[in-house]
């Protein structure tokens, strides 16, 4: 009798915890639909977006392929932690500090798109 445990499959321990509005299935190849106006389009994977009507969200929860490392100080790594914590607190989202940094790209980027050179980004960096 063999003593080597057995685990299940990568692709069962890193599956979508949720196919949702927002949260496409990772595995998915035919693309993703979306529906503006009525019209439902489909776009493949990791494909850009143009602007639309659709409001700009992060990826969530779903296995990333790409990988980018950005440098905080310590006060910038503790006010994301004390945000994150805060919403665990006050509004009952348990979220981690990925996908809060995820969400908050989401939302500069589209306002961005929405703004263009008078962005709230713009107008801070414009100013560092």
């Amino acid at each position: 009798m063999s003593r080597r445990v057995s685990l299940p499959p990568a692709d069962d321990l890193f599956r979508p915890t949720s196919d949702g509005p927002g949260e496409p299935d990772a595995g998915r190849d035919a693309g993703v639909s979306s529906t503006v106006n009525g019209a439902v389009t489909m776009t493949r994977p990791g494909a850009r977006r143009a602007v639309s009507d659709t409001p700009r969200r992060s990826s969530g929860r779903v296995r990333h392929e790409e990988k980018m490392t950005v440098y905080v100080t310590e006060d910038e790594l503790i006010d994301l932690e004390h945000a994150r914590l805060t919403l665990r607190r006050n509004v009952g989202l348990a979220v981690d500090r990925g996908r809060l940094v995820r969400e908050a790209v989401a939302i500069a980027l589209a306002d961005i798109e929405l703004r263009g050179a008078e962005s709230d980004i713009v107008r801070r960096l414009t100013e560092a």
